[in-house]
């Protein structure tokens, strides 16, 4: 053994462990969902939040339709002695067309679109005389409220009555709103209420009580609007819910349907059968429901499962899941379209915007209500989902005007602006840098190098 291997070898020293002091309590950095949730907050006060929840949300309310229409439609074209995708393909060059218009209503200024006003009133009316004319008009499921267009194609005056209502109706207001007249009720009342109620005449006319409960809630949707007093609004409100009830008690039908409400069993001579084979789909779905295609109430059981019982074949074949989210878009949608009317100093803008939201999210309920067995069955397909295009092209056409006046905000321009001069990242050259045919990033030379 050498002398220095006997030596003993030095101690190493200990390496002490530092720690961060610990924050006293009540001082801790905020936690995930904190953070998360300023983040949301952050994202959703974004200028160009309702721009893209009504662009996103009524796309894929009408795509999610398409699929359900094909779903649900394909028994009742064969019953029918059609092909499986007769009304799949009637629906789906309606969407074409109505995806047209929305981007046409989107492009529009907003004083075009005060200048169709009074044209498509005049229109609308004309039309909807002509529904009251033998061999003009036409009646489906004992209602009056249609026009024969030649071959499989039919139009309902009715729903553009609706989008007419909505844009004459804003830009009276708007007028009155300017020269300070609204302060007045007759100024407030008329002529809005007098042209409402010819409206609500002639759908009348023909029966379709649906309809005029959804124009009903457009015009007190622009009363409100307007600031309309609450004993006003009242009287308005009451005088209505009497001369519905009074149409109600007159029509054995109407009563039928209204004593439908909640009902878990057909019933004396099935006048419930379809309320309660709505429930029946929605029961049997499940969460995750039994998969597309495989409903089992659209083999004849449910009537109209295409059109104001869609919702229940959505609920059987994609389950709680798929109709919870039907339900997400629907109310992000109105909530776009509340955010729009809220933000906007155009008066114009401001009552337009709400007639709109008020109408698809007031028919939005009562559809799904009479299918979930909390309202009377109105007969009225829900917005951009049913089967129907006479109801899908002006309802594309006011979202159109809901992404116009989305993209009108200052807010939002100057978003849209930015993103316009933001150039792509792929298009970026960094600096030293040039591009070479095979995209090989190759650095300059300097000057008198070769």
């Amino acid at each position: 053994m050498t002398a220095r291997s006997a030596k003993a070898a030095p101690p190493r020293p200990r390496r002490r462990l530092v720690t961060a002091p610990r924050p006293p309590r009540g001082s801790r950095q905020p936690g995930g969902l904190r953070r998360l949730y300023t983040r949301a907050k952050r994202a959703w006060d974004r200028p160009l939040t309702a721009y893209y929840l009504i662009l996103g949300g009524s796309l894929l309310i009408t795509v999610l339709g398409l699929v359900m229409v094909y779903s649900a439609s394909q028994i009742k074209a064969l019953q029918s002695g059609l092909a499986p995708s007769f009304f799949f393909r009637k629906q789906l060059l309606a969407a074409v067309i109505g995806g047209v218009l929305l981007l046409c209503a989107a492009r529009l200024p907003v004083r075009l679109h005060r200048a169709l006003a009074y044209p498509l009133l005049a229109v609308s009316v004309f039309l909807m005389c002509l529904v009251q004319v033998p061999g003009i008009g036409v009646a489906v499921n004992g209602n009056q409220n249609w026009i024969n267009l030649g071959g499989p194609f039919q139009m309902q005056p009715s729903e553009f009555g609706k989008l007419a209502l909505v844009l004459w109706g804003a830009d009276l207001l708007a007028r009155k709103h300017d020269k300070k007249l609204l302060a007045q009720w007759k100024h407030l009342l008329v002529p809005l209420i007098p042209v409402a109620f010819l409206l609500l005449g002639l759908i009348m006319l023909g029966g379709d009580m649906g309809t005029a409960i959804i124009l009903t809630a457009i015009l007190f949707g622009l009363l409100w609007l307007a600031g309309a007093p609450t004993r006003l609004f009242v009287g308005v409100l009451g005088a209505a819910a009497a001369i519905g009830a009074l149409l109600i008690k007159t029509s054995a039908n109407r009563m039928s349907r209204l004593a439908c409400i909640g009902a878990t069993d057909p019933g004396p001579g099935d006048q419930c059968w379809q309320a309660v084979h709505g429930i029946y789909a929605l029961a049997s779905g499940g969460f995750f429901g039994s998969g597309l295609g495989a409903s089992m109430e659209k083999w004849g059981e449910l009537p109209e499962p295409h059109t104001d019982f869609i919702f229940a074949i959505t609920g059987e074949e994609l389950g709680l899941a798929g109709t919870l989210s039907v339900l997400a878009l629907f109310a992000a949608l109105g909530y776009a379209g509340i955010r729009v009317a809220g933000r906007t100093e155009d008066p114009f803008v401001r009552y337009a915007a709400g007639g709109v939201t008020t109408w698809i999210t007031a028919q939005a309920v009562i559809n799904i209500g009479a299918v979930l067995g909390l309202l009377p069955i109105a007969g009225v397909p829900l917005p951009l989902f049913s089967y129907g295009g006479s109801a899908l092209l002006p309802t594309m056409f006011a979202i159109g005007l809901l992404i116009a006046f989305a993209r009108d905000e200052p807010a939002a321009r100057a978003a849209l602006a930015a993103l316009a001069t933001r150039k792509p990242v792929f298009a970026r050259k960094p600096a030293g840098v040039r591009w070479k045919t095979m995209r090989r990033r190759v650095k300059k030379r300097p000057s008198g190098e070769r």
